[in-house]
């Protein structure tokens, strides 16, 4: 009888530590970011310079084709990836290597966090916010749409005002990376100023300090 009631106890002391142990698991993966690892940027290649500037534009048709991993990777290296393993340092240059500019990246699906570092993807919201980068309807049919976020809190003791200009340069270096990059590929793009910011920031969760400055969709021309 004894034997029998120490061995219910026993039991019903590991269902409970186990439940525990399944309940911790759960709750620490919703907080760890799902990642996306990208391919190896392709660096070498690509149309010449005067050539590409001769066809750098703004174009607003796009495609509804995805936009490849590689393809994609190949797009954020130029934007803001890291050009200088040893220092980290970036393709495009940030005022005192603030390096203050995020750089978001909507489709169908989510919107990722670019990380340069890992060169990866974070995700940030499982949804498709496309709609909310831009009010014009054809930002909607690109198959991506990057946002262009200063992060103020990485800008030191700067005054406001020059935060203000820097950040507004910094994302002007990064935007007309990607326009060269879309020219040498073949691909279409526009810079998008036009948008509900405080809804955007919202659907993202950006806190107080950051600010969305620019979107652009990018997306294969249409046939």
């Amino acid at each position: 009888m004894y034997n029998t009631f120490s061995q219910e106890n026993t039991m019903k002391r590991i269902f409970i530590v186990l439940s525990m142990i399944i309940v911790a698991i759960a709750f620490s993966g919703e907080n760890e970011p799902k990642q996306i690892l990208l391919p190896k940027p392709q660096i070498a290649g690509g149309k010449p310079l005067m050539e590409t500037l001769s066809l750098r534009k703004s174009t607003r048709e796009f495609r509804d084709e995805e936009i490849p991993a590689q393809t994609l990777s190949n797009l954020l290296w130029p934007a803001f990836g890291i050009n200088r393993p040893e220092s980290g340092k970036r393709t495009a240059p940030s005022a005192s290597n603030w390096q203050e500019i995020d750089i978001y990246v909507a489709t169908a699906k989510a919107v990722y966090l670019y990380d340069a570092k890992a060169n990866s993807l974070n995700v940030v919201v499982e949804e498709d916010l496309k709609g909310y980068f831009g009010r014009q309807a054809f930002v909607k049919s690109a198959p991506i749409v990057l946002a262009f976020v200063a992060d103020y809190s990485k800008m030191g003791r700067a005054s406001q005002a020059d935060k203000d200009f820097y950040y507004a340069i910094d994302t002007g270096y990064i935007s007309q990376n990607v326009y060269l990059y879309c020219a040498s590929a073949g691909l279409n793009t526009v810079a998008i100023g036009l948008k509900d910011k405080a809804a955007l920031s919202q659907k993202l969760g950006l806190k107080p300090e950051q600010k969305i400055i620019l979107t652009q969709p990018v997306g294969y021309p249409k046939k």
